[in-house]
C-alpha cells in the first residue's frame, strides 16, 4: 500500500548526500589542482568518486520507487485525491499499511543497498585492477 515510501525516503536522504559530497570533492579537486597534485592518476585513468557511487544508489532506489508507485497506482492503492493513499481512510487499513512500511519497504531498501554494496565491491577490484595494469605497463 505505502511500501514505496521507505525506499523514497531513503532515495532524498541519499540524493542530498551526494550533493554534499560533490560539492566537498569539488573544492577538494580544486585545491589539489592549486597546490599542482595530480591525485591517484595513473595515465589519466582516476577513481570514480564517491558523489557518482552514491547517485548509482539513488538512481536505484528512485527507479524502484516509482516503479512500486505506478504499481501501487495501477492496483487503486493511489487515488489522485485527499488523502491519495486509499489505507488511510480505515483505521485497520492504515495498520496494515504501516506494516507493510515496516516489512516490505525496509526490507526492499535494504535489498538495493545490498545491491548497491557488492556494486561497490566489484567497481574497486576492476578500479584496483586497471590502476595497477596501467601502472606496470608505463
Amino acid at each position: 500500500m505505502a511500501c514505496m515510501i521507505i525506499p523514497g525516503t531513503e532515495a532524498i536522504i541519499t540524493t542530498i548526500l551526494a550533493k554534499a559530497v560533490a560539492s566537498r570533492e569539488e573544492k577538494e579537486r580544486k585545491m589539489e589542482a592549486f597546490q599542482g597534485k595530480d591525485g591517484d592518476t595513473v595515465s589519466g585513468i582516476t577513481e570514480i568518486p564517491f558523489s557518482r557511487k552514491l547517485r548509482w544508489l539513488s538512481n536505484l532506489l528512485w527507479g524502484g520507487s516509482a516503479l512500486l508507485a505506478f504499481e501501487h497506482v495501477w492496483h487503486g492503492e493511489i487515488v489522485p485525491w485527499f488523502p491519495f493513499l486509499t489505507a488511510v481512510g480505515n483505521p485497520a487499513d492504515t495498520a496494515a499499511m504501516l506494516h507493510e512500511m515496516a516489512t516490505s519497504g525496509i526490507a526492499m531498501s535494504a535489498l538495493v543497498t545490498a545491491v548497491w554494496a557488492v556494486m561497490l565491491v566489484m567497481v574497486s577490484v576492476v578500479e584496483r585492477r586497471t590502476l595497477k595494469g596501467q601502472a606496470i605497463h608505463k
